[in-house]
């Protein structure tokens, strides 16, 4: 789970008392697991002193977990890449979507899992497939960033924590939330989650928003944000004995590689004693909804890659934009087709379209009937038609690849059954810190 951060950065403000009282109980507790080096292949350079620990949620339904549904082997929802200054004096969290379609690289078999063929397919794939090794080797090859070490958490564990804090302040939308799915029923308002409510917050996915994998996420980040601040306040670091059985949680949670010793923990907590709430700032790979494979992401270039060049040589500002990445509606230049035999329909839509903004080149009759009401696009104007696609209510899509022209050509067919009702929205998503109250965002 995303939260495991709050441990692994939060905490450590008040780590030089973990030091001093309870170093040799809580650092015993924690699990190492090897990564071959042959499961990581070619690596990229590491270019600057900065630490990037990779983490991931394990979901393993076992024991305690089997309540949540049984599957075997493990899975992963959160995957995270945590960029820790060479100072140590500030941290930034970057997201990568469950449902990205990414270029997956080939990973080896190895104990438990099948390996890896080299493909385009869903971002979480690698851990099913090559464990966290594949992972690693995934989000190295996708972002050519230098990953130092990798931490794992599970279910169990993560409740643990939310407990060791004594629980974790949220507020929670109208009309509350009731989900089978998660176990979870909450009435409205600002309250405090115990561990297996927090649990259950952190995975609902269909009973809350839009029920997207990026709603999720953002209420994963918020939760996050909220749990770094508990973490780092003065009721946790000043009471040596919530601190400790804090700790004790942590380490009793996770895995990681075994060059994450003890010692370099211990350095880290030294070194990031200064860390601020405010220092943690949690963002999103830039992203769009893809329309060749409806219900999945895909990144936005050239902003993903410059995110990672940023990261990768520690020159990441507080202006980074993340998120869905939308055209603004004035720069996207729509073709209005009507292949549809009702009359003056293309008009009509196109008018609506100029309403909320789109620059309309044309309106025009369609060569020829069409049955079917779809968005024509070439590959330099995808991001534009994403927009438009989203408009109606029903569509299909056509990519022309020979195609160079950032504009869109709408035909709309015997089936078109209108647009759909225009919301509210924020053309980009900026990320926050730590000390972002989730009130503040009903």
């Amino acid at each position: 789970m995303q939260v495991l951060i709050a441990a692994v950065l939060g905490v450590v403000v008040g780590a030089v008392s973990f030091v001093v009282t309870g170093y040799v109980k809580v650092t015993t507790n924690v699990k190492h697991e090897a990564v071959p080096t042959t499961d990581l292949g070619s690596r990229p350079v590491k270019v600057s002193p900065a630490m990037n620990v990779l983490i991931v949620g394990s979901d393993v339904r076992n024991g305690a977990n089997k309540k949540y549904g049984v599957f075997a082997g493990e899975r992963t929802d959160t995957i995270i890449l945590a960029h820790i200054s060479p100072k140590r004096d500030g941290a930034t969290l970057i997201s990568f979507p469950r449902d990205s379609l990414v270029q997956l690289p080939q990973c080896p078999a190895r104990k438990g899992f099948p390996g890896q063929n080299a493909h385009v397919g869903m971002i979480n794939e690698s851990f099913n497939s090559g464990g966290i090794g594949c992972t690693w080797r995934t989000i190295e090859s996708l972002t050519k960033i230098h990953i130092d070490h990798y931490v794992k958490v599970d279910f169990t564990g993560f409740k643990g924590m939310v407990d060791a804090l004594g629980g974790v302040p949220v507020c929670v939308p109208e009309p509350g939330i009731h989900d089978k799915k998660a176990l979870l029923t909450l009435p409205p308002g600002r309250q405090t989650l115990n561990g297996e409510q927090s649990l259950g917050y952190v995975r609902a996915r269909y009973s809350l928003g839009d029920g997207s994998d990026i709603g999720r996420i953002q209420r994963q980040q918020m939760f996050l944000a909220a749990m770094s601040k508990k973490a780092m306040s003065g009721e946790t670091l000043t009471n040596p004995g919530a601190l400790l059985n804090l700790l004790d949680a942590v380490t009793k949670s996770i895995t990681t590689d075994p060059d994450l010793t003890p010692t370099v923990l211990k350095d880290l907590a030294l070194s990031a004693e200064g860390l601020k709430a405010g220092s943690i700032r949690f963002i999103t790979t830039p992203w769009h909804y893809s329309l060749t494979s409806p219900g999945r992401v895909e990144w936005t270039q050239p902003q993903a890659k410059a995110l990672f060049t940023m990261a990768a040589k520690d020159q990441l500002t507080t202006k980074l934009v993340s998120g869905e990445q939308k055209i603004p509606r004035s720069q996207i230049h729509v073709v209005v087709q009507n292949g549809s035999g009702r009359s003056g329909l293309a008009t009509n839509v196109a008018a609506v379209l100029e309403q909320r903004g789109y620059h309309i080149l044309k309106v025009e009759d369609a060569p020829k009937p069409y049955a079917k009401t779809f968005v024509k696009y070439t590959p330099n104007g995808q991001t534009r038609a994403v927009r438009v696609f989203r408009e109606l209510e029903r569509s299909t899509t056509f990519e022309v690849k020979a195609g160079s022209t950032q504009q869109v050509v709408l035909v709309l067919g015997a089936d078109y059954q209108g647009l759909k009702q225009p919301k509210p929205s924020i053309e980009d998503v900026e990320g926050f810190d730590a000390t972002h109250d989730t009130c503040t965002t009903q």
